[in-house]
C-alpha cells in the first residue's frame, strides 16, 4: 500500500497514530546475525507497503534503539541505509577493527585498538554528522553507560527531550554530540575497547566536564527494548506515546543467545569477564519475561515449564503493547537444527564468541535462516501499516 514518508519530528511526535519501535541488542560481532534477521524484516515490510525499492526500515519505525553493536546498526538504519548496505559495511568493519595483535595480549591494555573503530565509524556515519542532524530520518536512541558517574545514559535525538539542546551554563546538548562518538561510546566494551570520553559541559571559566563512557551492555540494557519502551512512554523523556496493543508495537532483535555449556577459562581476570557476561544474560532473560508479561505477543516463547509463555498472565490484565522478539539459540542442538550440514561441535561452540571475524559468514547464515523461519507478515497487525 502507498504511504507518505515522515520527517524525524513526525516520527517522534505524539500525533495519535500507532507507533513502532525497533530495538537491537548488543553482542559484538554476533550483530551480523541480527542483520540476517533484519533482511527478512525489511523484505516483509517492503512487500507489505507496495514493494518500492526506496522503502527503508526508518520509514516504518518511529524509534530505532540500539546498544553496542546494535547501536552501529541502529544509527545506519536511522540514516536510511538498506539492510544490504549495513551488511556490507558490517563485514568490512569487523575484519578491520577486530584484528588481533600480540602487543595487546593480557589484561593491561584493551584487546582491540579503539582508534580503528573510531575511524571506521567516522567513515561510515559521517565525521561531522551530529545526533541532531537532519540526515537521521527517524527517532534514534543509543544506550551507553557513563562509568565515571555509574549511570546508564539513553542518548536520543528527540527535540523535546530535556537534554537535546545546549543550555545556558555550558551544558552541551545531545543534538551536538557527533553521531559516531555516541555510537563509539556505546560500543566501548570493557577489556575489548578503551572508554570513550565525551565533553558534557564546557565554558570559559571552568575546566570542561568530560564523561567517560563504556558499552551500554554494562548497564541492564544490553537488550535496549525495555529502555526503548520506557523512553517512549514515561513522562520524563517527553515523547509521550500512548500504550496499548493497537497503539504501540515493539520489535526486538537479538544477536544470538550464547551457549552456556561453552568452556570458560580458569584465569581470574577472564572469570570476572565471564561473570559480567552471565549477569548481562540474566538481565536479558528478565527483560524478556517483563516484556512478554506486559504485552500481546505473537512470538511469545515459553519462559520455562513453570511460567509458560505468559500469554494469559498480563500485568493489569491489559497489554501495554504488541511485542515481537526474534533471536537465535546458539546451543549445539539448535544450531544443528537450523543448519543440518554443520556437524563440527567445536565450530558451533565457537559461535558464542563476540570477537571472532571468521564466524561472521556463518552467523549471518544463521540469522538469515532464523529470519526466513520466524519473521511472518502476519506478525504485524494491519493497524500498524503506514498510511
Amino acid at each position: 500500500m502507498p504511504y507518505l514518508p515522515r520527517s524525524r519530528d513526525e516520527h517522534l511526535g505524539n500525533d495519535g497514530r500507532p507507533k513502532r519501535i525497533l530495538a537491537l541488542d548488543g553482542g559484538g560481532l554476533r550483530g551480523i546475525l541480527s542483520v540476517g534477521i533484519l533482511q527478512r524484516l525489511e523484505d516483509v515490510l517492503r512487500e507489505r507497503h507496495g514493494g518500492a525499492a526506496d522503502f527503508r526500515l526508518c520509514d516504518y519505525f518511529d524509534l530505532i534503539a540500539g546498544t553496542s553493536t546494535g547501536a552501529i546498526i541502529a544509527a545506519a538504519l536511522a540514516k536510511g541505509w538498506t539492510v544490504e548496505a549495513v551488511r556490507n559495511e558490517y563485514f568490512a568493519l569487523g575484519e578491520a577493527v577486530f584484528e588481533k595483535s600480540l602487543l595487546r595480549k593480557g589484561f593491561i591494555r584493551a584487546k582491540y585498538d579503539e582508534a580503528k573503530l573510531a575511524d571506521a565509524l567516522k567513515k561510515a556515519l559521517g565525521h561531522a554528522t551530529t545526533l541532531g542532524s537532519g540526515e537521521i530520518r527517524t527517532g534514534l536512541l543509543i544506550m551507553a553507560k557513563r562509568i565515571d558517574s555509574g549511570s546508564p545514559w539513553p542518548i536520543a535525538n528527540n527535540p523535546r527531550g530535556q537534554y537535546y539542546a545546549s543550555r545556558p551554563g555550558g551544558t552541551i546538548g545531545n543534538s551536538e554530540y557527533p553521531l559516531w562518538q555516541v555510537v563509539r561510546a556505546s560500543t566501548a566494551a570493557p577489556a575489548y575497547f578503551d572508554p570513550e570520553k565525551i565533553t558534557i559541559v564546557e565554558r570559559p571559566d571552568m575546566k570542561p566536564v568530560v564523561g567517560e563512557f563504556v558499552d551500554g551492555g554494562v548497564s541492564p540494557f544490553n537488550n535496549p527494548a525495555l529502555q526503548a519502551f520506557m523512553y517512549a512512554t514515561l513522562d520524563g523523556y517527553r515523547v509521550g506515546w500512548p500504550t496499548g496493543s493497537d497503539k504501540l508495537m515493539l520489535v526486538s532483535i537479538g544477536t544470538g543467545s550464547g551457549d552456556p555449556s561453552v568452556e570458560r577459562s580458569s584465569l581470574a581476570a577472564k572469570q570476572a569477564i565471564n561473570a559480567l557476561l552471565s549477569l548481562m544474560q540474566d538481565c536479558a532473560e528478565l527483560q524478556e519475561v517483563l516484556l512478554q508479561w506486559m504485552s500481546a505477543s505473537p512470538t511469545a516463547r515459553q519462559i520455562d515449564r513453570e511460567l509458560g509463555d505468559l500469554r494469559h498472565d498480563l500485568i493489569g490484565g491489559t497489554p501495554l503493547m504488541t511485542y515481537l522478539r526474534y533471536n537465535a539459540d546458539l546451543s549445539v542442538e539448535c544450531v544443528r537444527a537450523l543448519l543440518p550440514e554443520l556437524t563440527d561441535t567445536r565450530r558451533i561452540k565457537s559461535l558464542t564468541a563476540m570477537d571472532a571475524p571468521e564466524n561472521m559468514p556463518l552467523l549471518h547464515r544463521i540469522g538469515t535462516v532464523v529470519g526466513e523461519q520466524s519473521v511472518k507478515a502476519g506478525d504485524f497487525p494491519a493497524h500498524f501499516d503506514l498510511t
